[in-house]
């Protein structure tokens, strides 16, 4: 028989490795549940790939909200699963197209939250060279984080000047009137967006900015915010 001295000093051991088994089991059961989630998220997807109009054709717009979706879930599922990183293809975009759908998307929230959104393109032919995807997502976090947080203007000015282009989003500040609006389905969208502190968007924006090899800053004045993407324009050598 072991000596108790041997017994005790054995559990340590055991008692590390319970906890990795105990861990392994958490581990499964999270990832389980967050599969199931991702699976439960992707169906209304599915649904809303069928009924917008030209989301299905050959024709469908790469920045669209429901290939937006699509595309953070798959990036979701590669993080829980360990598949690696989605790889993003770096092409030409242009830069009012980018912006001015941008600005189209969040029309709808903004009238929700009874918010005017406007945009002022001064960027002309301008572009940039990257992810369209990843672009729009920095712009669309911009503009949810002004909708949401601002007053009751939001203004998105895009310029090309000196290599860069600059798209600054400021609103008129939290002291914004906004009257009463649409309550139900502005519910609805805040409980989308989530109800815990996050500061995430503002995360993604920045880091979307440096792979990119530009700059992201935001400036929080008394009466407004001002949030300012900056991003090198398309080389010379680049055109075609």
């Amino acid at each position: 028989m072991l000596a108790f001295d041997q017994m005790v000093g054995g559990w340590p051991l055991v008692l590390a490795v319970a906890a990795v088994g105990v861990a392994g089991v958490r581990g499964a059961r999270r990832r389980a549940a967050l599969n199931e989630a991702v699976h439960e998220v992707r169906r209304p997807l599915q649904v809303l790939a069928l009924t917008v109009p030209g989301a299905a054709g050959l024709g469908a717009d790469l920045d669209g909200p429901v290939r937006m979706a699509a595309d953070a879930l798959a990036r979701l599922e590669c993080e829980i699963n360990g598949g690696g990183a989605a790889t993003s293809v770096r092409v030409r975009v242009q830069a009012r197209p980018l912006v001015e759908a941008a600005v189209g998307r969040w029309q709808a929230q903004a009238a929700l939250a009874n918010c005017r959104l406007d945009l002022r393109c001064r960027c002309g032919t301008a572009a940039v060279i990257g992810s369209s995807a990843e672009l729009a997502r920095a712009l669309d976090n911009l503009l949810a984080n002004a909708i949401e947080h601002g007053g009751s203007r939001v203004t998105v000015t895009a310029s090309a000047r000196r290599g860069s282009l600059r798209v600054l989003v400021s609103d008129s500040g939290r002291g914004g009137h906004r009257p009463g609006g649409r309550r139900a389905r502005l519910g609805l969208a805040r409980r989308i967006a989530g109800a815990e502190p996050r500061g995430h968007g503002l995360r993604i924006v920045r880091r979307i900015a440096a792979e990119h090899g530009g700059s992201f800053a935001l400036r929080v004045g008394t009466g407004a915010t001002e949030a300012v993407l900056e991003l090198p324009l398309e080389p010379d050598g680049a055109r075609r």
